[in-house]
This record gives structure tokens, sequence and C-alpha cells, in this order.
């Protein structure tokens, strides 16, 4: 049979396994298995401010999605791609960083000696805390979250877990470590812009900067180009060959991407956990020397020494699943149960009745990168603009409005958009979001592009 690409993301909610093969009209998904991690886990350290899931939980997933996958398909396996949340920062030791046994399916890893992944969401490094530290050499503003401060935040504040480890990556160049039994993790240029401390143009490590202050440099791994392979399966692996090659991890947000975009003048809509607006820039287009910090605009590395400008929101799906939460809270405060899953379709189907509302939700709940402090508000608050469809239209367009004073419509004219690319799981459940999206964004939008960062870590391969 024809030979087959296996994609991997690691998510911050799931993990998906996606099987791509060759057609005559091009790439196509054969098979795809998702679970959910259901990893968050207690942060013993940094409560409540921090955010850390359980790796052994996350590998169990991953285990679980491939194992669901048809063996003679991966038998057929010659390339695998992996992608993963970015950001964020998992310790092990390198030569006990996992145990290989006999599963149903082949051989399989499971963590061993590996600490909990501090994820992208994490907010232990506050404003003070960030300005206390040496002032990156980058186009890229450090934030909370980011792998370097994290690392920071545990020299300053428990330096004897540091002791511990010996490697250090995001939980997708763990994998890949795992896979090709590396010495020394290896990373893309797109995982190590996001941990900031990390010069694009050069592609190096702020070295000079960061040993002065006592950075622990020894765990900052190896740095590749996106799309280069990273080494081979070093044993079968849940029926996929030994010596299959295995591509250097990437970052979910660009496979995301690169799973949809086709033309330079569109533009990606995504809004999921949380939200993203972007665009290609030029050919030959280089990042600033420095950041400019009150910037909502980042500059990604992408593929081919390429750069896509995101406005990347942590406000999204995840703003709306808190609302549902609160009201699903004030129910069972007045004695009454309803479920979740049960308020989602009435909320919005009470929003679609109400088709203008004058209350307006600034919905920065989970504050911006660039604006850390500013949380959410509400205004134009009437008598009359206080029922659950008033409330959920606000919130929606709220939620749109904020994505577009990012990265504003003139600028998407400027740079050539000529239509928007609508993905993400809250855009695909929620009406009322798509239609707030075709208000405020005067181009043609097309949905159903599924954007699947498995599906584009596949293709990169």
């Amino acid at each position: 049979g024809p030979t087959c690409v296996l994609g991997i993301d690691l998510g911050t909610t799931s993990v998906k396994a996606a099987l791509v093969t060759g057609t005559e009209r091009g790439l196509a998904l054969a098979q795809s298995r998702s679970r959910e991690t259901q990893a968050h886990s207690d942060s013993l350290g940094a409560a409540p401010q921090g955010t850390e899931q359980d790796v052994q939980k996350i590998m169990r997933a991953l285990n679980e999605c491939l194992a669901a996958l048809p063996q003679q398909q991966l038998q057929r396996v010659t390339h695998v791609g992996i992608s993963g949340q970015m950001h964020g920062v998992v310790f092990w030791k390198s030569d006990k960083g996992c145990k290989w046994s006999e599963s149903g399916t082949g051989p399989a890893f499971e963590p061993d000696e590996v600490s909990h992944l501090v994820t992208w969401q994490d907010g232990r490094c506050s404003p003070t805390f960030l300005t206390s530290l040496p002032l990156p050499q980058s186009h890229v503003s450090l934030a909370t979250g980011f792998g370097c401060a994290t690392v920071y935040w545990y020299l300053k504040n428990s330096p004897d877990f540091l002791k511990a480890y010996d490697a250090a990556g995001t939980i997708q160049d763990y994998v890949v470590a795992m896979l090709c039994d590396l010495k020394k993790p290896l990373m893309s240029v797109q995982n190590a812009a996001s941990w900031g401390y990390f010069n694009c143009r050069n592609k190096s490590w702020n070295t000079d900067i960061l040993k002065k202050s006592g950075f622990p440099v020894h765990l900052l791994p190896e740095v590749g180009d996106p799309g280069s392979i990273a080494g081979r399966t070093t044993c079968a692996w849940h029926g996929i060959p030994k010596g299959a090659k295995v591509g250097i991890a990437l970052g979910d947000f660009q496979c995301s991407v690169y799973s949809c975009l086709t033309e330079r003048t569109d533009a990606v809509l995504n809004i999921s956990t949380s939200a993203q607006l972007t665009i290609s820039m030029p050919l030959g287009f280089q990042p600033p020397e420095a950041p400019d910090p009150s910037s909502a605009v980042t500059y990604f590395p992408y593929f081919n020494g390429d750069y896509l400008a995101v406005a990347a929101s942590l406000n999204g799906g995840n703003v709306l699943a808190t609302f549902v939460g609160m009201v699903a809270q004030w129910t069972r405060e007045l004695g009454l149960q309803v479920q979740e899953s049960a308020i989602y379709p009435r909320i919005i189907q009470a929003a679609l009745a109400q088709k203008h509302s004058n209350l307006s939700i600034h919905p920065t709940l989970f504050g911006e990168r660039h604006l850390p402090e500013q949380l959410a508000s509400v205004s134009s608050i009437g008598a009359s603009e206080l029922s659950l469809g008033h409330v959920t239209r606000a919130l929606c367009r709220g939620l749109v409005e904020n994505l577009c004073s990012m990265l504003p419509v003139q600028r998407l004219q400027e740079l050539g958009v000529r239509r928007i690319l609508g993905s993400g799981s809250a855009l695909a459940r929620n009406e009322v979001l798509r239609q707030e999206v075709e208000r405020i964004f005067p181009f043609p939008v097309v949905y159903g592009k599924d954007v699947d960062a498995a599906v584009g870590a596949a293709m990169v391969m």
C-alpha cells in the first residue's frame, strides 16, 4: 500500500494523531484519532497562578490515539511530524527520560524522570518579576508562561528543583527526544522564539545575557530549522517501523496555519481556546531588532525563513466557557441543576434571536500579553439589555472586536488581504460569533477550512 506520514499534535486540552497519504490530487487525510488529556495538575510551588499538566497523562492520551489507529497503516509510516503547544517547558533527565515497554500494539514509552509541563497559560511570572529579568535580545517581548521566564522563576524560587534535571524543552520536543533517543534536545526556531531570549536573525540563544544572570544555559536545547529531520525512531513504536524519520518539533500555531493557508492574500481567523488573527508577511520581511512592548502584533517564524504577523489573543473560547461556567454556578446557587453542555446551545439560541445589543463587553478576562493588567469590563448597561441573549451577543461581538483592535482592518487592507479563512472549534460551534466576524470584517469569510495542527505537522514532512 501507499506510504503514510503520521502527524501528531500535543494540544492544551487534547492530543491528536493523523495519518496522511499521498494521492494523485496531493495529500489526503486517511485516519485521525484524538483524546482529551485531562492532564491539569495542581501547581504546588506556584499556586494559585501556576498552570501545570501531568506529562504521564499527556503520553497516555498519545498512546491511546496511536493504539486506535489501523496497524496496517502505521506499519507504512515513513515520516513522523510532531507539533504542540508553544511557550511551555518540561524538564527531564536525558538518560532517564522514559521507559520503553511492550504494549498491545508494539513498543511504547512512558515518562520516567520527567517534571510536570508548565504550560503557556502559566501565570507565576508577575509583571514585576518579568521587569527584574535582563532585557532579551529578541524581537519577541517576554511574557509569563514563556519557557525561559519559567526557568528564571525556578532559579529564584526553587533552585533545587532545576538541579534534578539536565534537559528541557516543550512537550513536543520531549517526545521527539524520546523517539530518537537524543542526548541533547533539539528545538525548532519556532519553539525557541516562543521561549524568549532567542534571536531569530542569527538563530541563536542570548547565551551571553543569560550566563551573566546565572541562567542554567546547559538546559537550553540545540536549535534547527523547522521542516528539518531531528532523527529516526530508535525502535518500533506502536507498529511504526524502526528507522522512520522524525521531524524537528514544530509550533502548533504554525502547523495549524500551514494546514489551511494557500494564498498569501488570505488571513486566518482562528477562535478555539484562545484566538488568533494571522497574515503572511511579504517575502524577505525581517522583524524589528527589538519588540514594541505595547504592540499587540507578534511576528512568528514560519517556514523557509518567512514570518507570520499574529494578533494572538489570550481570550477566545475560554471566555465563553467561563461565562457558561458562571451561569451554571448561579443556577446551582439557586438550588437548580443545569449541565454546562445544555447551557451552550440555549445561550446561542437566545443571542441569535437578539440581533443587536447596546451592551458593551470588553472580554479580556485573561488579560493580553501586551496589556497583562487590563481585565474584562462591561459598560452601557441598560435595564433592557440584561437578557441572556443581549449578554451573549455582546460577549461574542466583544471577542471579535478585541481581535480587530489588535490587528485593524486598515492594516489588513494595506497588506493586501482579500479574504478571511475562519476556523477553530469555538467559531465552528457558534453562529453568533460567525455573524459578528462577518459584521466587523469587510472581507469575504470562508468557513470549513479546517485548521488542524496534526495534519499541518504531517504536511510539512
